[in-house]
């Protein structure tokens, strides 16, 4: 039988919290701060995962994989990171910017600002956009400050934002194609 997990603790009755190893710190600690602001983030992409077509939501389900990584390593003491079984590295950056490489030539982005809303699926993405742009700066303060080593958490968050900006539109350009299309013809 699975062990059932406590939800109510009371260890954080008193305003502080544990980070991954020993010790506790206030829940204004600047990495809980950002741990907040991530996990609204990975939040946000599950709305959004949960809106988009089937087609689009594993790539969403990596994206939260990623960021479930960089929480990891916001939330763990420098001393203790050797510990995590995967981290945000130079490959995990080079992987989504191939990806956003793809989505660029699905999205045929114009250079224009954009009014979120044109269907769900988009506009659920643009928020999930605005709170990942977010946590990324309060990521960059926890690296300006030397907390964490923003070496690649930082532009792989930058680039998160971009990948799910170009899913947005790429999502709203396959809409334009298929009400475009002949009656009887699919698009592309």
């Amino acid at each position: 039988m699975p062990r059932i997990a406590r939800v109510t603790t009371r260890t954080g009755d008193s305003g502080e919290t544990s980070l991954f190893g020993k010790g506790r710190v206030r829940k204004t600690d600047p990495r809980v701060v950002a741990l907040g602001d991530l996990d609204e983030a990975q939040s946000a992409l599950g709305l959004a995962r949960a809106s988009v077509p089937l087609a689009e939501r594993d790539i969403v389900l990596e994206l939260q994989r990623g960021l479930y990584r960089v929480m990891a390593e916001v939330a763990t003491p420098s001393a203790d990171l050797p510990r995590l079984r995967g981290r945000i590295d130079a490959d995990a950056v080079a992987s989504i910017d191939a990806l956003i490489a793809g989505l660029r030539e699905r999205a045929g982005v114009e250079g224009r600002f954009v009014v979120p809303g044109e269907d769900v699926p988009s506009a659920t993405l643009d928020v999930a956009r605005t709170v990942v742009r977010r946590a990324e700066r309060s990521v960059v303060g926890l690296a300006d400050a030397t907390l964490v080593d923003g070496t690649h958490l930082v532009p792989w968050l930058n680039r998160l934002s971009d990948v799910v900006y170009l899913l947005a539109r790429a999502l709203e350009s396959a809409r334009t194609e298929a009400s475009s299309a002949p009656p009887g013809r699919s698009p592309r």
